[in-house]
Parts: structure tokens; C-alpha cells; sequence
């Protein structure tokens, strides 16, 4: 199946997403900013996919990155990300939002997990409230020590 992504309009993604409901296929959500992509990142991505049938990431918009990490990020911009992420055979949808948070989409989605990476603990996890409310699940991927974005661009700073 050919990824598809959605540029910031959820609603245009729910009908699909209702349609891998209606086959019992779960559905799990994560997000970020995935402005370099990285080993760590393909990995939690394909770790991820493998608890579920169908997985959507959420990434952060322009806006959104330079809210969470100041003018000088993203380093790539939103279409270019999302592009990437949608490249990898772990994805099956790619929603690009606008907010600080991805709350407003899962609340939306109504995913049946939501996943996040072991730099998280479960009560940190946005939407983690929702989703345990009509039964969903919560899972933290372990994280993969020695990849980050940040640690990337520090390394390119200094050659």
C-alpha cells in the first residue's frame, strides 16, 4: 500500500481511518518532528508497526518545530519530512499539524494505541488520558541511545 498523507486537515483523513476500524484492523498514532531522520527513528518506527496493523504519525508542522525548538529549527521543511516518513514501509499515513500538541488529532482519531519512544514516560504522553478512556492502549517504544536529531546538527556545527 502506498503511504498517504494528509497536510493539516485531519478531517480529510478520518474516512480512511474509519475504514481500517471497520476491518478490525488497530490502528496506533505517534508523532514528532522528524526533522533529521535517523537509525533511532527508523527503528522506533518499525518496532511501532510491528504491534499493530495500521500506524499514523503526526509531524509537527514549521510552526509547530519552531515552537518547540526555536528559530533555527526545522532543519527540513514539513513537506520534506513528511515525504521521508511517508517513504518508510512501517508508515501507513502521514498528518502534518499545526499545534504544539498532537492532542487535538487524537482526539479525533481515536486511535486504538498511542505510542511514543522511551524518552517518554507513560504520564507524559499526550492523549494518554483519551485513549485510556474508551479502552485504548499506551506503549513506549524503548529508545535507541546514540541517535538524535540534536546531537546531528551539534556534529555538523563542529566539523
Amino acid at each position: 500500500m502506498i503511504p498517504i498523507i494528509i497536510y493539516n486537515n485531519v478531517d480529510h483523513a478520518l474516512p480512511i481511518i474509519q475504514k481500517w476500524k471497520s476491518k478490525k484492523q488497530k490502528v496506533a498514532f505517534t508523532n514528532g518532528c522528524f526533522d533529521i531522520l535517523h537509525k533511532g527513528h527508523v527503528e522506533y518506527l518499525q518496532k511501532s508497526k510491528s504491534k499493530v496493523d495500521r500506524l499514523i504519525v503526526g509531524i509537527n508542522s514549521d510552526y509547530s518545530v519552531r515552537l518547540l525548538k526555536g528559530n533555527t529549527r526545522p532543519i527540513q521543511d514539513q513537506n520534506s519530512r513528511a515525504s521521508i516518513i511517508a517513504a518508510l514501509s512501517s508508515v501507513d499515513m502521514v498528518i502534518i499539524f499545526d499545534e504544539k500538541t498532537p492532542l487535538e488529532l487524537i482526539i479525533k482519531i481515536n486511535p486504538d494505541v498511542i505510542i511514543k519512544g522511551g524518552d517518554y514516560s507513560e504520564e507524559e504522553m499526550i492523549g494518554r488520558e483519551h485513549v485510556l478512556s474508551y479502552g485504548g492502549e499506551v506503549m513506549i517504544i524503548p529508545f535507541e541511545q546514540g541517535y538524535s536529531t540534536s546531537g546531528i546538527i551539534e556534529q555538523i556545527k563542529n566539523l
